[in-house]
């Protein structure tokens, strides 16, 4: 009998955010819930930026989640309120580029972080929201999204080390589509023309070096305000939002084989959430989990390598 009990109370013992059976595990909720945020990883922790509250008004906030300890800290407050805008990391600081500001007007200013601080970057050559970004070759790169005029056709290519925007040619036009990069080429994932209708399951890479677009074989399935990250073998595809609801399917492009495989289904499927990997998990954080605004504080992994 005291064997059972034993047996009994282990099983009960909750994980503490590490991972038992190999599916997605709950990891400390985020503190202030949203979504329609921005996410990266910087120095090994998870950001997430802006994006809006349950209220409707968009947050300069910033938060910092770190997968060793399991534990959220802030960070200094974005010098602008966004939603929709974008994050990426290079060298362990955070840039963050466009989005919708309070007036719902599209912005075309860029920040980085660095040294607990934030400063204004040159102003982009034009304004984005629901785009992405990503690193590659040392350069940052604001991918698809909303420009002046509707959907932007051109993409942003931003030289850190000369402090220079130029517009370069963009992917297939559309927003709320998911950005990574991964070995030498920026990968744009899904995404929508309009409405969550007119979700897309297209895949396209960019290669600076050839300054040349390819498209992938696409998602399995459609999806639009989705998010997407590169483990170092996969491209994973999370998130998103449709007619009948939030979408609960996630997907990995394997980059060695080019063919797209099904993992398991996010306990909580979002919308406008936040993808990232670290410490050999992915991430799915905030997001919101009805089509429309809603917010959550979920935060979620899979382990992946």
């Amino acid at each position: 009998m005291r064997s059972l009990a034993l047996v009994i109370l282990v099983l009960l013992v909750p994980a503490s955010g590490a991972a038992q059976s190999g599916g997605w595990q709950q990891a400390a909720p985020v503190p202030d819930p949203r979504s329609e945020v921005a996410a990266t990883v910087v120095n090994g922790e998870i950001v997430i930026v802006g994006g809006f509250r349950q209220v409707g008004a968009n947050s300069r906030r910033v938060d910092a989640y770190s997968p060793k300890r399991n534990r959220w800290r802030r960070l200094p407050d974005l010098p602008l309120a966004v939603d929709h805008s974008t994050a990426a990391a290079y060298r362990g600081r955070l840039y963050v580029s466009g989005g919708y500001r309070s007036d719902r007007s599209r912005s075309n200013e860029a920040f980085v972080f660095a040294r607990g601080r934030w400063s204004r970057l040159p102003r982009m050559p034009s304004p984005r929201a629901a785009a992405g970004a990503a690193f590659s070759g040392g350069k940052l790169y604001v991918m698809g999204g909303v420009g002046p005029n509707g959907l932007a056709k051109a993409a942003l290519e931003y030289d850190p080390v000369k402090r220079r925007w130029r517009m370069i040619a963009g992917p297939t036009p559309r927003e709320h589509l998911g950005v990574t990069a991964a070995r030498g080429r920026v990968f744009v994932v899904a995404g929508r023309t309009a409405g969550f209708d007119t979700n897309l399951d297209l895949v396209e890479a960019y290669s600076p070096a050839a300054r040349r677009w390819a498209k992938l074989p696409p998602v399995p399935g459609t999806r639009g305000g989705t998010g997407a990250t590169f483990t170092g073998r996969y491209v994973v595809s999370a998130g998103g939002e449709a007619a009948p609801g939030t979408v609960k399917e996630v997907y990995a492009l394997n980059l060695e084989t080019n063919r797209w495989r099904r993992l398991p289904d996010l306990p909580t499927p979002r919308h406008g959430l936040g993808v990232a990997y670290a410490n050999g998990r992915v991430y799915v954080v905030a997001g919101g989990p009805t089509p429309g605004l809603s917010v959550s504080p979920a935060n979620e992994f899979l382990p992946l390598r």
